[in-house]
Order: structure tokens, then sequence, then C-alpha cells
């Protein structure tokens, strides 16, 4: 697949968030015959719901529980929420861009992906991480 084109449609949905004031963090799920299924961002400001976050927008909007043949690009490492609806959704593959020191899931704090679960997606980090790291700053600059 190519992860470029992909996540640069991520980036699409995380700018869409900052329009909307939310954390530019955007989302597509790539089946595997590489056409997106789903796209969001997040929305936890305009919905006033935490778990809103983009990963899980696109794992309802893709409407199946079983992504296996899937690809999930995000424009941040996933959080712990997240991480845990990416296994239980069965996502084939997860690439993310911007790393989070805070909160991520994928090996910045913990690698959920690691842990004895049973399942786990296969995992690309730092694709367009300073674009996708990039919206965040810009973001996060304006607030201050």
């Amino acid at each position: 697949m190519d992860d470029m084109k992909y996540m640069s449609a991520a980036l699409e949905e995380a700018r869409k968030a900052a329009a909307a004031g939310e954390t530019p963090v955007g989302c597509v799920i790539v089946n595997g015959e590489g056409r997106i299924i789903a796209a969001a961002h997040n929305r936890t400001e305009e919905l006033r719901d935490a778990t809103r976050h983009a990963e899980l927008e696109a794992i309802r909007a893709a409407g199946d529980r079983r992504l296996e043949d899937c690809a999930l690009y995000v424009t941040m490492e996933p959080c712990p929420m997240c991480a845990g609806a990416i296994m239980l959704s069965r996502v084939g593959r997860v690439i993310f861009g911007a790393r989070d020191p805070r909160m991520g899931s994928c090996g910045s704090v913990i690698n959920l992906f690691m842990e004895n679960y049973g399942r786990s997606p296969a995992v690309r980090g730092g694709v367009m991480e300073k674009e996708c790291g990039g919206i965040l700053s810009d973001f996060f600059a304006k607030l201050r």
C-alpha cells in the first residue's frame, strides 16, 4: 500500500478537525483492495464525549466489527483506548504519523500491541511525522 497517499488523506481529516476547533487528528481505514472505506477526525469537543477519537470514529464508520484485511492510518499515535478498539476490531495494520509522548500506546509510553492479548496488528510509526506533528504543534501554539 502507498502509505504516503493514505496518510495524506488522514491529514486532510486532521485539517477538518482543526477547522472545527478539535485536536487535529485524522484517520482513514483502507481495505485490502486499497480503497478508503472510512475517514474521520476527532469529534470530542463537538459531541462533548472523550471517546470520540478519530480512530474510533473511523472504526464506527467502517461498518464492520472485523477489519482483518484493513489498514488504519492515523496522524497521531493511538492512545490506550484506541489501541484497545483497534485490537477488538481486528485491524490488520496500523500506520501512524506523530508520536505521542503522553499517551502513545504503540511504543512512546507503552506498546499495547506487544502485550499478550492474542491478536495484534502490524505497526509502522513515523509516516509523514513532520507533517502530522506540525499540524498538532500549530494548533496548540494558536491556543496559547
